[in-house]
């Protein structure tokens, strides 16, 4: 039956195409990452022709922005935010503190490799990027989205016992439940 199966991959280029241009974001801003996201939705730049909207809440988003560095006290409310949101759900990390911790990689506090607690779908480097540099991950994302390689949510569910164990060494009193979708 090659017929249905060319159907079905005409379907998943239309579903790729139609979810890559309606995005609804959740920022998750901590310190000083925060600062360039206005300018990116403002009209110069205006995010929202390509598809993306701000949300309030995880549970109407699609994409959890993830700006600036991460405390061991806020990782629990990204992962929280992160599994409260619907699938099919991608992250962006924002700047270089959510790859290495950027300029508070040493500190006690302060969390590095954000993608050993929660899949990261698209890094966007610097510190702080600026709006060109969100726009050019927006459209990674997007692109990513289409062609139907953006699946960090299937590999946190694959993998969930490996995010768990990250996330419970950083997190000393869990309280959370162990399955939360």
């Amino acid at each position: 039956m090659p017929n249905d199966k060319n159907s079905q991959k005409i379907v998943d280029m239309i579903t790729g195409f139609a979810r890559s241009n309606s995005l609804f974001m959740l920022a998750y801003g901590t310190g000083c990452g925060d600062i360039e996201i206005p300018p990116a939705m403002t009209s110069r730049y205006d995010w929202e022709r390509f598809g993306y909207r701000k949300m309030a809440t995880p549970r109407q988003a699609d994409v959890l922005l993830i700006s600036g560095y991460l405390a061991t006290k806020t990782l629990k409310r990204v992962i929280r935010s992160y599994e409260q949101m619907q699938e099919p759900k991608y992250v962006i990390g924002f700047g270089s503190c959510t790859i290495n911790g950027g300029m508070y990689w040493d500190s006690y506090n302060t969390i590095n490799m954000l993608d050993h607690y929660i899949p990261v779908d698209v890094y966007i480097n610097g510190c702080m990027p600026r709006p060109e540099a969100v726009m050019s991950g927006l459209f990674e994302l997007q692109e990513m989205i289409k062609r139907g390689d953006a699946n960090g949510a299937q590999k946190y569910r694959e993998n969930l016992e490996w995010y768990r164990a990250n996330q419970k060494k950083i997190i000393k009193n869990w309280k959370m439940p162990d399955y939360n979708w």
